[in-house]
């Protein structure tokens, strides 16, 4: 797939860099100078200019991209960048900061496909690493859904297990698998699982205790 990311700071820079580690396309497009040049650095296609005109963009084909993600800090931008995107369609997804006022939110939410709160996520990965650095939240989808990792550890119920003998709740799904430092892929069924290997789930927050015990055992 490919991505444009308007913004390369903290949130725009690891974002890309995790989707160019899954094997995707991502242009940056960045008006900071010093920002520009850590991502051609970084290996990225980068294209230097205002993410919110729309002339810059397009010199990133956005009729080639499937997402748009306006992901600097200031939201204006942010929003600028999606609408442009939506134009082409690009599926948008929006950063905004968590204290902004709800009005504002439901504005914005009625024009783009998803708005994230890179704050709010830093907090449910700060949770879940409380509870134990082997589950590891790294992402809220919705209110209710969340994307989590988990890396198996020795006396997991689910070692030797194959994959399609793995009891979740129906809240819950594992849709990606991975070994040692191995990229992580979409597990067949007969996929056994060993001590160690990282697993990624969708699951609803309600169901974090059942699939904590049935992953972890603890």
């Amino acid at each position: 797939m490919r991505f444009v990311i308007v913004g390369y700071g903290r949130v725009g820079s690891r974002t890309a860099r995790i989707l160019m580690e899954e094997g995707h396309d991502v242009v940056i497009v960045e008006n900071v100078h010093e920002k520009v040049e850590r991502a051609s650095e970084a290996g990225f296609e980068v294209i230097e200019g205002d993410g919110s005109n729309e002339t810059v963009l397009e010199k990133a084909d956005l009729d080639s991209a499937d997402a748009i993600g306006g992901l600097t800090g200031d939201p204006n931008i942010n929003f600028a960048a999606c609408m442009i995107g939506k134009e082409h369609g690009c599926r948008s997804v929006l950063r905004i900061d968590e204290d902004y006022r709800k009005e504002i939110y439901e504005q914005y939410a009625e024009d783009v496909d998803e708005i994230i709160y890179p704050e709010r996520l830093g907090a449910a990965g700060a949770k879940t690493a409380l509870l134990g650095g082997n589950f590891n939240a790294i992402g809220e989808l919705t209110q209710h859904l969340q994307l989590s990792t988990v890396t198996i550890p020795s006396g997991s119920p689910v070692v030797g297990k194959r994959v399609s003998d793995i009891e979740l709740p129906q809240s819950a799904r594992l849709y990606a698998h991975g070994r040692g430092r191995e990229p992580m892929t979409i597990p067949l069924p007969g996929t056994t699982i060993e001590e160690g290997d990282h697993v990624s789930l969708i699951l609803e927050q309600e169901a974090i205790g059942e699939v904590r015990q049935a992953l972890i055992g603890a």
